[in-house]
């Protein structure tokens, strides 16, 4: 079956769509815009790229044979933007979600880091 019918039969009626303030979205895991289009379904696209957190790092998925492929991307947010943008531009995979792919890891990497503790200052008593 063609991806052009498979979206047809699912753009309306899929378990992923919630609908908000006149929009349609998507909860597809693998939907790095979280929009229900053609373009950002994982379940119609021979090549997918989706972006999930982890415990330190993210997980890059990608569509391989039609098997789900994951990528750990634990070792600093420099080389997983690196690794992220060769898997999609270099090996001219999907370089059409390779900054929308970016965006996503570089938020969820900036959103895991610890902030420091917050200096309590002392004011020097009056006389």
């Amino acid at each position: 079956m063609s991806a052009d019918l498979q979206w047809s039969i699912i753009r309306n009626n899929s378990a992923f769509i919630v609908k908000s303030l006149g929009t349609t979205l998507s909860r597809d895991p693998n939907n790095l815009t979280n929009k229900n289009s053609f373009s950002a379904t994982s379940a119609v696209n021979k090549k997918i790229v989706g972006i999930r957190p982890t415990e330190k790092g993210v997980v890059m998925v990608t569509k391989s044979k039609g098997k789900l492929v994951e990528t750990k991307l634990t070792r600093g947010s420099r080389r997983a933007m690196k690794a992220i943008k060769a898997a999609t531009v270099g090996s001219a995979y999907r370089p059409d979600l390779a900054d929308v792919a970016m965006r996503r890891a570089s938020a969820l990497i900036r959103s895991q880091k610890s902030k420091g503790a917050a200096k309590r200052r002392s004011r020097k008593p009056k006389n």
